[in-house]
């Protein structure tokens, strides 16, 4: 197994811009596309519906072949085309269009997801929605988020109690088994708002303390790397349904507030 990287603040910050540079690539490349004619294809074929574009393969094309330019010893693992190992232990993490079934609806509520793991974990993370022109960066220990009114430092809100929180899921069909529909229902239950849609953007409000928890089950590494530094440098939570690591996806669950997390991971562990 390769050493984890031990990056110092000021490559840190040179390579949180490169992120930066990665999202505003994948934006030019995904834009013309959206709200337009341009082909789907089934991933799944008979067996259901995955959608992917154009869009997602033009920005994924673009984006590997600015880092592969820039960094070369460093790794690639992208939805579209795999997993290209490094020489480095420092692997990129790149989801082009998450919500890919909202971007094909021309909602909103989509975004290019991209993540600079160290070997051992996202160290960096970028999410970015260009059509509003929004972005959230996470690093060192802290996050921002970044729209037409600026740039300032965000921060989750308190929120200790389940029967208090705003809850979000991308979808209850489709992505839950029965086990863990059911998991979900009862804290859908207990909460005072739940909210359907969303896909990453959920937590990009969540990380601007507008949405409470989000849990969601079913997603791969490219689905929730980037969003780790995202929720923690805003001072939220983001685990497995047990509490464990989140980086390799499955069932994540991510909450604002740290005691809200341990309530929620609680009563998931005894719903599963």
């Amino acid at each position: 197994m390769m050493a984890r990287a031990n990056l110092s603040g000021d490559e840190l910050r040179e390579l949180a811009a490169f992120a930066e540079e990665l999202a505003d690539i994948a934006g030019s490349v995904i834009m013309p596309f959206f709200r337009r004619p341009f082909a789907v294809d089934n991933k799944l074929g008979a067996a259901g519906f995955d959608p992917v574009t154009e869009a997602d393969r033009a920005a994924e094309t673009a984006i590997r072949a600015r880092i592969k330019a820039r960094y070369p010893s460093h790794g690639i693992l992208g939805e579209e085309q795999g997993f290209t190992p490094g020489t480095s232990p420092l692997t990129w993490v790149v989801d082009p269009i998450d919500g890919t079934r909202a971007f094909v609806c021309g909602m909103a509520q989509w975004g290019t997801l991209i993540a600079l793991n160290d070997g051992n974990r996202p160290a960096i993370g970028v999410l970015d929605q260009p059509f509003m022109k929004e972005r959230w960066i996470g690093f060192d220990g802290t996050a921002r988020f970044r729209s037409r009114d600026g740039t300032s430092t965000i921060k989750t809100r308190a929120c200790a109690a389940i029967e208090d929180v705003v809850l979000t899921t991308t979808s209850p069909t489709g992505y839950f088994t029965k086990e863990e529909s059911a998991a979900f229902s009862a804290l859908s239950d207990r909460a005072r708002l739940t909210r359907y849609g969303g896909d990453c953007y959920a937590y990009g409000l969540l990380a601007l303390g507008m949405i409470d928890l989000t849990v969601e089950a079913g997603l791969k590494p490219w689905d929730v790397q980037a969003l780790i530094p995202i929720i923690e440098g805003a001072g939220g939570v983001i685990t497995r349904w047990d509490g464990t690591e989140a980086s390799q996806g499955g069932r994540v669950v991510a909450c604002g507030d740290p005691k809200l997390h341990a309530a929620v991971v609680d009563l998931l562990r005894t719903s599963t």
